[in-house]
């Protein structure tokens, strides 16, 4: 009998199930895309009980491929995070549709916070700046502008989760409602150094405690998996929002290790250690895990949009059919042509911090096409990706020897190499590159006794490729202005 984990990669525009051996090998998969709802100009919503049936619907389709001799030992939990669900606890109806990540109606709130002077304050309590991307503004939001929202969170009808914790619930038919460290890391209330819910960040932002879940390791007993999968009952014993479980999965366990996670989104890590310290570059302090109620904490840069501008060039422009195109598209060029596109379609995240930024293409010509955009898409992956490691750097006081990367994106080889030439250090590709699934897989398989530590994790381990810079600092200088110049003109309007 062959025994397996079955990993619920909950992203932002689809729900993935994949099924791993312990060697990291995926024995089964299956993927499904839902709706993105665009209610207002940087409104982002989802529908959580879509959510809920898309995902479902994918793991039975996983545990369908399976054969009689391979049994599924228990359930590992990834998630998009900061993305907010409030819903009835007696009913489990949704309150209100679950605002995403990459939602900016809170700008204006955090913008008055930020002015009555208490962010210092927050960001000491949580390693966080005052910005619509994280989920309290989000609940407060729900609380003030659903009708009665407020008068049953605070009789204690009300409950609140990321996206993890919407699943969990759901699966325990309502038995458990809690999150992990990481998850409730990235919600601007819960304390980094205390490892609490933080009273005095509730009251600021006018949230009941009663509404937000347990806390419990990345490895932890998060209840038995009752409901959604067709009679069969699975342990639930490990989650961590996306780009923690990325660091699991790319074994960043020792401090100044870095990875970088291309998908929907960019998010860099870099592991710390034990002690938090705060970023002078506005990079975020966050937990990477926790095991044993020890966390271990990393400098987080996030951009909001990576793999998403070129969806929106399928989607919106049309110019693609698919995302593999653009690695030959990028490739017919030689050079960018001084095509540059700023992809703040939701504002800049790290380290710029502009949730008013909007997008930008400059540099067209008459003879701009697709190519020219394709190249562009990906070459801002590049340019964010420096913004980010530069910033890291000089908090760190280090440069980093490598950048470890992972994500959908990087099966694109251009996109590889334009990584290691402008971000200037070598990078390198892991075999599995569904890492955040895989560190959701690990993190079960702790729980479950399939490894016994981290050493053991790390050993699993292994390099596909690895891209050396090859482009001159001449050349590389020339587009970094250029980058910088557009930067500036998606930050001024």
């Amino acid at each position: 009998m062959s025994d397996l984990i079955l990993a619920i990669d909950q992203g932002t525009t689809s729900s993935r199930a994949i099924v791993f051996a312990p060697d990291g090998r995926m024995v089964a998969k299956a993927q499904q895309e839902f709706s993105q709802h665009f209610p207002d100009d940087g409104w982002v919503e989802h529908n959580p009980e879509e959510i809920w049936k898309v995902t479902t619907q994918v793991c039975r389709d996983a545990l369908d491929q399976l054969s009689d001799d391979q049994r599924v030992l228990g359930i590992g939990i990834t998630n998009q995070r900061e993305t907010t669900v409030v819903w009835d606890k007696t009913t489990g109806t949704p309150t209100y549709p679950a605002i995403v990540w990459q939602d900016r109606r809170t700008a204006g709130h955090c913008r008055q916070l930020a002015s009555d002077g208490l962010e210092d304050d927050t960001r000491a309590r949580t390693g966080l700046l005052l910005d619509p991307y994280f989920s309290a503004t989000k609940i407060a939001w729900i609380l003030d502008n659903v009708e009665d929202a407020r008068a049953k969170a605070e009789r204690g009808d009300l409950l609140f989760g990321t996206m993890d914790t919407w699943l969990i619930w759901k699966f325990t038919g309502g038995k458990v409602h809690a999150t992990d460290a990481t998850n409730a890391s990235r919600t601007l209330l819960y304390n980094i150094n205390d490892q609490c819910w933080d009273p005095v960040l509730l009251e600021r932002f006018g949230i009941p405690e009663a509404m937000l879940p347990e806390v419990l390791d990345c490895a932890a007993d998060f209840g038995t998996a009752l409901e959604g999968l067709d009679g069969v009952e699975l342990p639930i014993a490990g989650v961590a929002g996306d780009q923690q479980a990325a660091v699991v999965g790319q074994a960043c366990f020792e401090p100044g290790m870095i990875k970088s996670t291309y998908g929907t989104g960019c998010f860099a890590l870099m592991n710390i250690g034990e002690t938090p310290r705060l970023s002078q570059h506005r990079l975020l302090t966050t937990i990477a895990y926790r095991f044993d109620g020890k966390p271990v904490y990393a400098l987080e840069g996030a951009i909001f949009v990576a793999g998403a501008a070129v969806q929106w060039l399928r989607d919106k422009l049309g110019i693609i059919k698919s995302a593999e195109e653009t690695e030959a598209l990028a490739e017919s060029l030689s050079s960018n042509r001084g095509v540059y596109l700023v992809p703040a379609f939701t504002g800049l995240g790290a380290p710029h911090w502009e949730p008013d930024a909007r997008a930008l293409i400059c540099g067209l010509t008459r003879d701009s096409g697709r190519a020219e955009l394709a190249r562009a898409a990906l070459e801002a992956v590049c340019y964010q990706t420096w913004d980010l490691f530069k910033a890291m750097e000089e908090d760190a006081g280090e440069r980093p020897e490598t950048l470890r990367v992972d994500g959908g994106m990087v099966a694109n080889n251009w996109l590889l190499q334009a990584l290691a030439d402008i971000v200037h250090v070598p990078v390198e590709r892991p075999d599995i590159i569904e890492t955040t699934a895989l560190g959701a897989a690990r993190l079960a398989g702790l729980q479950l006794g399939l490894f016994g530590d981290l050493n053991d994790l790390a050993q699993h381990w292994s390099l596909d490729r690895r891209c050396e810079p090859q482009l001159g600092d001449q050349e590389r200088d020339v587009m970094l202005k250029g980058w910088q110049a557009a930067i500036e003109r998606a930050r001024n309007g």
